[in-house]
């Protein structure tokens, strides 16, 4: 049996959970609400301030749906009571966050125009162009959200091997290499 969806999600005491018919789940707590349909196969009950997730029987699907039925309720439950963050920073002479209002980040990324990038709803982006002009963060309740959208930010200019010029996430190791050596002529 999935070790992991044995697992139970425990519920704070700030979040309430609701399962609707059609294993719709519904996770409400303190930052938002958000709302997902689960396989209509697995087994989802909430007994007292636990959530259990069961599966019907012992084919493939099922046992890969377990786990992930599990998971996906915990994420659920960890971004309402916490949010998710993606800590990103931008490498490179003359890169940098230019300005941020209302929503709209600007950035210089070696381009010869500026990058703008705009918050979607449900994710808000967090930087301080004075104090850190290569440094921002982005931070959401949904865990799939945040990780999506820090993904279409970095692929803006993704960092490349040789000087590490781009945009990355902070825990992020650029493998670098070796440039060109001068041949023998």
């Amino acid at each position: 049996m999935s070790r992991i969806g044995r697992k139970p999600v425990v519920i704070p005491a700030n979040v309430t959970v609701s399962i609707a018919e059609g294993n719709v789940v519904t996770v409400k707590g303190p930052k938002g609400e958000l709302t997902q349909t689960f396989n209509p196969d697995m087994l989802l009950k909430v007994e007292g301030n636990e959530v259990i997730v069961d599966r019907p029987d012992e084919e493939h699907v099922h046992k890969s749906l377990h786990g992930l039925t599990r998971t996906l309720i915990a994420n659920m439950v960890e971004g309402v009571t916490n949010g998710f963050r993606k800590d990103m920073e931008i490498n490179g002479v003359g890169y940098r966050i230019v300005s941020y209002d209302n929503g709209k980040m600007t950035l210089k990324l070696g381009f010869s125009h500026d990058t703008i990038i705009e918050e979607i709803p449900g994710i808000k982006i967090e930087c301080d162009p004075r104090n850190a002009p290569n440094k921002f963060a982005i931070t959401g309740i949904d865990k799939q959200a945040v990780g999506q959208f820090a993904a279409e930010v970095r692929s803006k200019r993704p960092p490349e091997p040789y000087k590490g010029k781009g945009i990355k996430y902070a825990t992020e190791v650029i493998r670098r290499k070796v440039g060109k050596t001068g041949g023998k002529k």
